[in-house]
């Protein structure tokens, strides 16, 4: 029964090594009998976290092993033990093992990132992180993380003050209350949530969706310099879709080792007709009652971040949300920023025009960027969220004609005919329709096929975030852009995350393109070398470059709200950090070893432009100088803290 109560607690000592999944940095997390609620159903019900690691003999002897891994105490030894398990080939083994330094020694584990970040961020999060969480029921389970039932709906407040009270957050003040009673509010700077539906692009995996805020969040201290202590992972469970729901068909809902509710996911219609997520939706739906709790308990400054919602949830959700809390969605709106960041960085690479940061600390591109940008034929193949959303940032902050910009959808060319009150065309919601070619009549053109496309359309730019179609971007593709460029070098993005459903690999995409194609990957490739002997270096088109930056800057400054002049301002932010270094090795974002420095150029540029917009509550300074060394003071660093 979904509806049933909670389990009593149980204690862990009698679990033995187990228990040392459920310790953590605070006394008060130390000990299971301050969650139980905040905790998934199935972990509750097993007694806990420790008996939940020991309900088998394989899962009792997994913890005991990885935490036998970690016998670290400094940087160094830490670095040796990781790369030893990197030695094997096999990158869970070394996110099983970050995790396990983490719960031994949080500061250890940040200070080991931010030691080897271009070594540690693809172990932490993305590639890796997709198959963490389609395995996050067989790796044992940690403290962090609160997890909001659809059966404790109507008493979210208490769901998150309970992992508030275990987690030994600071009460910051004391609040009054709906009901006129008086309670604490927690310092808590920042929240990553997700309910699991579509985890990168595995699909629905939904309480094993954890594994993403989990990660997102220690990306947000690493690269920004997030406080760890003052942020929170939350995952809302409202049930869990069929095999068919998740691309690899793991029969999730009847694995025994799945933590969340089990009850099938359901489904509705919205008012524009898109299959939705009923119970996150409307002002009694979950995410609503989320968002009244967050703000109460953490107050109207704490900035919550969707992530990994389904598309036809993420944008509805994400409009009801905005204009009331500091909110945005990383899916639409940091993956659109970190996009024309990196189609910036491509220009960069083709233009000899420098970014640079004027002396009022605004982003000015030089004139023929800027130009250059506008003038540029843009094909999107998918038509999901990270897609509308860079193409709606092109169009509506970056000046870019509508008729520069093609999508594609499972049907192949997203198109309607020109008549405004004609529902002509394939697109699936309003989302798309806004961004689909304008047509006189229905097209006669081949329009199924990629590769007739690109011959059709002339794009300089091809960017792939499909997520379901590996490997789309053939050989004929990359000769056809190469074909319709001419002199030009055609830019190639392939942004499906994990590795497995990228669009194409690094190497098919310089040598099919011989060498001409500028390409960017959302996941991390090796460097390729070309026939000519130089070595091209693929940029990571990774959220991270973005993300970080823009919560920390909006945090700091308390802005009210996230305008889409934001992203586009933390885009140009990112290309102009693109050193002589990172083009001379045909980057499009800069080196991962310096996204510390990119996280603080982003957050400075987003203060700015929030003071300058009015929308900032806190002035952290007149220039960019004082922005940037106010911000600089407020970046927690594990070496100092």
């Amino acid at each position: 029964d979904s509806g049933s109560a909670r389990p009593p607690r149980r204690a862990m000592a009698k679990f033995g090594i187990c228990a040392v999944f459920a310790l953590a940095l605070t006394p008060a997390l130390a000990s299971e009998d301050a969650r139980s609620l905040s905790l998934p159903r199935s972990v509750a019900e097993a007694g806990g976290l420790a008996a939940w690691n020991a309900a088998t003999a394989e899962s009792e002897a997994l913890a005991r092993m990885l935490a036998g891994l970690v016998q670290a105490t400094s940087v160094e030894e830490a670095l040796v033990e990781v790369r030893a398990v990197l030695s094997l080939g096999h990158m869970i083994w070394a996110y099983a093992y970050m995790r396990a330094l983490h719960t031994k020694d949080e500061r250890l584990y940040f200070k080991t990132l931010l030691a080897a970040p271009e070594l540690l961020l693809p172990v932490v999060y993305t590639p890796t992180v997709g198959e963490a969480c389609q395995k996050f029921g067989q790796l044992p389970l940690h403290l962090r993380g609160c997890f909001v039932s659809l059966a404790d709906k109507g008493r979210v407040r208490e769901v998150l003050e309970e992992y508030a009270i275990a987690a030994g957050l600071v009460v910051s003040a004391v609040s009054v209350r709906a009901d006129g009673s008086t309670g604490p509010m927690y310092a808590v700077d920042a929240i990553v949530f997700t309910d699991g539906g579509r985890i990168l692009g595995l699909g629905d995996l939904g309480a094993w969706g954890m594994g993403i805020p989990i990660g997102k969040l220690d990306l947000y201290t690493v690269c920004a310099g997030f406080d760890p202590r003052r942020t929170v992972p939350i995952l809302l469970d409202v049930g869990i879709s069929p095999p068919a729901g998740n691309t690899a068909h793991l029969h999730i809902d009847s694995s025994p080792r799945y933590l969340g509710e089990r009850q099938p996911r359901q489904f509705g219609i919205s008012g524009a007709g898109t299959q939705i997520s009923t119970a996150l939706h409307g002002p009694d739906g979950l995410v609503a009652e989320f968002t009244r709790a967050a703000t109460s308990l953490f107050g109207q400054h704490v900035l919550l971040q969707f992530e990994d919602f389904n598309s036809n949830d993420a944008f509805p959700l994400l409009e009801a949300t905005r204009h009331k809390v500091l909110s945005y969605n990383d899916d639409i709106q940091g993956t659109a920023a970190v996009t024309v960041a990196g189609l910036l960085g491509a220009l960069r690479l083709r233009a000899t025009a420098e970014t640079v940061i004027d002396e009022t600390g605004e982003v000015d591109e030089a004139e023929l960027l800027q130009s250059k940008l506008r003038t540029q034929r843009f094909l999107f193949h998918g038509s999901g969220a990270a897609n509308l959303g860079a193409a709606r940032l092109l169009v509506e902050e970056g000046g870019v004609p509508l008729e520069n910009i093609w999508l594609t959808n499972s049907k192949g060319l997203l198109w309607r005919l020109a008549e405004n009150n004609s529902a002509a065309g394939n697109s699936r919601n309003d989302e798309q329709r806004s961004l689909a070619a304008v047509l006189g009549s229905p097209p006669d053109f081949e329009h199924t096929s990629l590769a007739a496309l690109v011959r059709k359309f002339r794009p300089h730019f091809l960017v792939g975030a499909v997520g379901r179609d590996p490997a789309c971007f053939t050989k004929d593709v990359i000769k056809a852009m190469v074909e319709v460029n001419g002199n030009d070098r055609p830019t190639i993005f392939a942004l499906s995350n994990p590795r497995t459903q990228a669009e194409i690999s690094a190497e098919h995409a310089y040598h099919w393109s011989d060498a001409r194609a500028i390409f960017g990957s959302g996941t991390q490739y090796d460097p390729v070398a070309d026939t000519s002997g130089r070595t091209h270096h693929p940029g990571q088109v990774n959220n991270v470059y973005c993300f970080p930056g823009i919560s920390f800057g909006a945090v700091a400054c308390k802005a009210s709200s996230l305008p889409e002049s934001v992203f586009f301002t933390a885009a140009a932010a990112v290309a102009a950090s693109l050193s002589a270094e990172d083009i001379a090795q045909d980057r499009v974002v800069p080196h991962p070893a310096r996204i510390r420095e990119v996280g603080l150029n982003v957050a400075t540029a987003v203060v700015l432009h929030c003071q300058r917009l009015g929308l900032a509550q806190e002035l952290l300074g007149s220039s960019a100088e004082e922005v940037r060394r106010e911000l600089a003071a407020r970046m927690w660093d594990p070496n100092k803290a």
